[in-house]
């Protein structure tokens, strides 16, 4: 069985940092334009939930099951245009360090934004 190659795994504070950067160069060039902002790698399912297991310790279950139809096998992001154009660079390129800082962001928030704003509903109304 052949696994879903994804190269579009990019994290959050590189993705904010991005946007920042994009709104810059649109202030100064009124243009739209679009950015792939990947790490230029590709990463099989398999692979997050190798490293997941590796940061976190925990035994992740699976189910195998086979490729869906019209999946393409591999899709990778080149951010080589962001990185001319706008200046943006991953800070965090490295699947393992995208996990372990949302690793450490979940222990330190167990139950999510719950509890962080006074009067703030979760997103289940609670």
């Amino acid at each position: 069985m052949m696994e879903l190659v994804l190269g579009i795994i990019s994290h959050v504070l590189d993705i904010a940092q991005a946007h920042i950067l994009a709104l810059n160069y649109l202030q100064k060039n009124a243009t739209f334009k679009s950015y792939n902002l990947g790490n230029g790698e590709g990463y099989s399912v398999m692979d997050v939930i190798e490293a997941a297991r590796r940061v976190t310790g925990a035994k992740i279950p699976v189910k195998v099951c086979p490729r869906r139809p019209g999946d393409p096998a591999k899709i990778v992001a080149s951010s080589k245009l962001s990185e001319a154009e706008i200046a943006w660079k991953p800070k965090y390129p490295k699947l393992d360090s995208i996990i372990e800082s949302a690793w450490q962001w979940q222990k330190e928030h167990p139950h999510g934004y719950e509890g962080s704003q006074p009067g703030r509903k979760n997103r289940f109304g609670s």
